[in-house]
């Protein structure tokens, strides 16, 4: 199983409403105006290029760490009833290597821990290629990342400039002109979008030739964009479950094209 370490903006995760405030005033014995004061500090205007991800990680170690130990607690237990468990910890919003870097050698010192306190558990440790800067260096990230995965929504919103929230007022007529031949957001662009996919799937299996890579994203379910993915040489498409079918039949159709 992967799973995503925490990736929303840090304001989406505090009290809004005044019976909440007052309620987690009380749990941590402050006073409102306190609670009210430390919220109005972690507003942000763009929070979705803001405070989240492997930003949150790298600014709170412990929200990382207490990640590491759920996961990698969870799949010993497992382990010990008989269940062969492997989780891959990714790491989301990487940009720069050196993040990565961060906050895997975070993941891995609990590890040890968890290790000594629980028994050995094997797991992986990679990213979700999302920002366009991290498809230029995937040869660098690839240094420490043990897979890959494509967050092709906030990708294609990153190397597009659009919205996914706001796309609604423009993007049709976008669609209907020609400027677009389709919604970039439910079929790739692969003209666009797709040359960072390919560019970050080349560059990265340059230095990692075992390196596992997939994409997550409404993409997934996509006829089109899985053929896309399967020229590419990528090794598996993530979508919701209502889209499964349609993606293991395009699969299939994609490997008979190759036949």
């Amino acid at each position: 199983m992967t799973v995503r370490l925490l990736d929303p903006p840090l304001h989406e995760f505090m009290p809004h409403e005044t019976e909440q405030i007052q309620e987690l005033a009380g749990i941590m014995g402050k006073s409102e105006e306190a609670i009210r004061a430390r919220l109005t500090q972690l507003h942000e205007l763009n929070p979705m290029l803001g405070h989240r991800g492997c930003r949150l990680g790298i600014s709170h170690p412990a929200i990382t760490r207490m990640q590491a130990r759920a996961i990698l607690e969870a799949a010993a237990e497992l382990k010990k009833e008989g269940v062969d468990a492997r989780p891959e910890i990714m790491v989301p919003l990487v940009g720069h290597p050196e993040e990565l870097k961060n906050q895997k050698a975070l993941i891995l010192a609990e590890a040890e821990k968890v290790r000594a306190e629980v028994g050995d558990v094997d797991f992986l440790v990679g990213t979700m290629i999302e920002v366009p800067r991290a498809a230029l260096v995937a040869d660098e990230i690839a240094q420490e990342a043990q897979f890959f995965s494509f967050g092709t929504n906030d990708l294609t919103q990153m190397a597009c400039g659009f919205s996914r929230d706001d796309v609604g007022s423009f993007l049709p007529m976008y669609v209907e002109t020609g400027i677009y031949g389709e919604d970039p957001f439910a079929s790739l662009d692969q003209g666009g979008v797709g040359q960072l996919v390919e560019m970050a799937t080349k560059k990265g299996r340059g230095v990692r030739s075992d390196l596992k890579i997939g994409i997550c994203g409404e993409h997934g379910g996509d006829p089109s964009s899985i053929h896309f993915f399967h020229r590419t040489g990528l090794d598996y498409v993530s979508c919701s479950p209502f889209r499964v079918p349609i993606a293991r039949l395009a699969a299939a159709q994609a490997t008979l094209a190759d036949g």
